[in-house]
């Protein structure tokens, strides 16, 4: 039985590393809703607070060093970046929700853009949520949480620069986040963990994206 769960799990992380190493192109930055592409096909996309390192994990898992653009300033990440994944997956880039270095009317326009696009987007299979490992869920990754429970858009927490904290500490961190996703009813229960810069636990995640297309 045993075994048989060893073969299974290898075989999926086996399908997430023959995904990714497809070929993967930037499509379209989406301002507006109308700009959408057509929802035929599956449709994955990465939230989380400004500067959690959406940008770099995206790179990383694809192994492309500017696939999607990094920046040291908050809020640098302004539209809707969609990627076309071996035309399977269209993998979205989500504005950073936070501290962002914007005009009020232009980071309302955002979240408005946001809120819309995830109540609304049919073909959207999972959100992933980015949580920065050394400080947790805060009040703020709560609500995008609870607009996803609202919307009934399933969501996974990947947690994210897990190099930076304790062995220790990153366990605490794990419990706290499980404890807390056990409140939220689109929440998935398998929580992620990954570190863009040192490249761990990516086939994880890999395999969860692959799955989607099962």
């Amino acid at each position: 039985m045993c075994n048989n769960l060893d073969d299974n799990n290898i075989e999926r992380l086996k399908k997430g590393q023959e995904l990714f190493n497809k070929k993967c192109d930037f499509v379209l930055s989406v301002a507006s809703l109308k700009q959408l592409p057509l929802d035929d096909r599956v449709e994955i996309a990465f939230a989380g607070r400004s500067n959690v390192g959406k940008s770099s994990l995206i790179n990383a898992l694809f192994g492309q060093r500017k696939l999607a653009k990094t920046s040291s300033t908050p809020g640098r990440t302004q539209q809707l970046n969609y990627f076309n994944l071996d035309n399977k997956i269209y993998v979205v880039d989500l504005p950073g929700y936070g501290f962002a270095k914007a005009p009020k009317d232009i980071v309302k326009n955002w979240q408005n853009l946001i809120n819309t696009y995830l109540v609304g987007r049919a073909n959207l299979r999972r959100v992933f949520v980015l949580i920065d490992s050394r400080h947790g869920i805060k009040k703020i990754d709560e609500e995008i949480m609870n607009m996803l429970d609202t919307a009934a858009v399933t969501y996974q927490i990947v947690l994210t620069k897990i190099d930076k904290i304790s062995e220790k500490e990153l366990n605490r961190i794990i419990e706290d986040t499980k404890n807390k996703i056990a409140e939220h009813t689109a929440a998935h229960v398998v929580v992620l963990k990954t570190s863009s810069e040192k490249n761990l636990y990516l086939d994880e995640l890999k395999a969860e994206v692959s799955d989607l297309l099962e």
